[in-house]
């Protein structure tokens, strides 16, 4: 950990009681800052409340009173989700009060070596294939933190200057990062999300480039090279630019070109070698070992990890095999784009298991996918209706039920042995379920009870 001067007496207020915020305020007291930190809700578990004031810290919750605007805080400690229309955020906005998030404080103690992923897709996936490659090949600590659950500041804490740390940051946490500075970036790709909260999508791009907004020449951004979009937004960083591609070769990155994978024009290993399934894995792969062998990493290396790893939790994540029938849980398929790639990945008949809570948008898109790669549907949530459109127009046998749960012993209803049974809603939970994580878990627990088996 760095040792920093600048929040020394300073009056600091942290808003936000998730893991990153209440970390953010522990360690703001140990930097020697005056803390006070806020949360809208009222939590269940009084320990969290207990253990801030026992630091020192003053607590206040159940409101974000707009009274704090006038308290005269030196800087705002922003929970990622909390937006900035929020009436206290856009009070302390207007007075230009300093607005970061957790991931400017984590970056502000860090002394180590940072390599940082965003994207709108494949972000953890490509962060924790990342971590593993490089930390195959270290003499030192390499860890992984940030937007994949575990908190930056908190890692970066017990890091020193021969470590690595590779997060994860969304475009929330970039938003509020204003000194941040990887030297090595990556953008896995960018579509259209989070318009709600970013209102335009050139907002979202534009949050997005903060990874590479402080890079120079002797930084790299490592950038998805399939869509002419990307390449020109590539053009708005400074780094030196590392491309990678399934569908362009390109000598100066890393790529794809007859089932093989290239470096630089050498070769690493075949696709059909890769464990995890579906293009979007390439993808994630040859994002992964861009970064790897900029760190020095050797092929060897690469090929454990690749040939091995197999899936991060709720993406694309194989939970077991019961009676010639594969489960895939995919939870994390929150849009449409994520779903496409999803059944691209399978050379097997699909039994979908798909709805939730839809982004405003209808999903003919799907239709050519449905057609090629499923077999049937069960479809659920508030967007079921929608689902069940496409799913006839694609001439696919549809079937209703409530919920990711009672989805599962309909959809083995339907199945054969060879089949494929996947939960990739291309919508969002919020609808019945407080998080795609918990839809996923429970979806992972129906399919144990009804093979009476444990996930692999």
């Amino acid at each position: 950990m760095k040792k920093i001067d600048e929040y020394q007496g300073k009056k600091v207020l942290v808003m936000g009681f998730g893991i990153s915020g209440i970390n953010a305020a522990h360690l703001l007291v140990k930097l020697g800052a005056n803390v006070t930190a806020n949360d809208k809700a009222t939590p269940k578990n009084n320990d969290i409340v207990d253990d801030l004031e026992a630091d020192g810290i003053k607590v206040i919750t159940g409101d974000n009173p707009i009274s704090l605007a006038n308290e005269g805080f030196d800087v705002v400690v922003k929970n990622p989700g909390i937006p900035y229309d929020n009436p206290l955020v856009a009070a302390f906005v207007k007075q230009g009060t300093p607005i970061i998030t957790e991931a400017e404080l984590g970056w502000q103690i860090f002394d180590g070596h940072l390599v940082s992923v965003t994207g709108s897709n494949g972000k953890t996936t490509t962060t924790t294939l990342t971590q593993l490659m490089i930390a195959e090949n270290a003499k030192h600590q390499v860890k992984y933190a940030g937007n994949i659950g575990i908190s930056f500041s908190k890692i970066a804490e017990d890091l020193g200057p021969d470590d690595t740390l590779v997060t994860e940051l969304s475009s929330f946490q970039l938003l509020g990062a204003p000194t941040i500075h990887p030297h090595i970036a990556i953008i896995t790709n960018i579509f259209y999300n989070h318009l709600d909260y970013h209102k335009t999508r050139e907002n979202y791009i534009n949050a997005k480039l903060n990874i590479t907004r402080n890079q120079t020449k002797d930084d790299f951004l490592v950038i998805n090279w399939d869509r002419d979009e990307w390449q020109k937004i590539a053009q708005r960083s400074q780094a030196t630019i590392v491309p990678f591609s399934r569908l362009n070769k390109s000598h100066e990155g890393s790529y794809v070109e007859d089932g093989m994978i290239y470096w630089r024009g050498q070769e690493v290993m075949p696709t059909k070698d890769i464990r995890l399934i579906g293009p979007q894995n390439v993808e994630n792969a040859l994002a992964a070992i861009a970064a790897a062998k900029l760190s020095g990493v050797t092929n060897d290396a690469i090929k454990k990890v690749l040939t091995t790893f197999s899936g991060v939790r709720h993406r694309l994540q194989y939970v077991m095999e019961y009676q010639e029938r594969l489960f895939y849980n995919d939870s994390k398929s929150t849009d449409i784009e994520a779903t496409e790639v999803a059944l691209q990945g399978f050379d097997r008949p699909v039994i979908l298991l798909a709805g939730g809570l839809d982004r405003g948008y209808t999903f003919e898109r799907l239709v050519p996918y449905f057609k090629k790669h499923v077999k049937a549907m069960i479809v659920f949530g508030e967007c079921k209706d929608k689902m069940k459109d496409a799913g006839n127009q694609a001439g696919v046998p549809v079937v209703e039920s409530e919920n990711a749960i009672t989805a599962v012993p309909e959809a083995w209803k339907l199945s054969e042995p060879g089949d494929v049974i996947l939960l990739s809603p291309a919508n969002a939970s919020w609808d019945q379920f407080p998080s795609f994580e918990v839809r996923g878990d429970k979806f992972i627990e129906a399919v144990e009870e009804l093979t009476g088996k444990k996930e692999q």
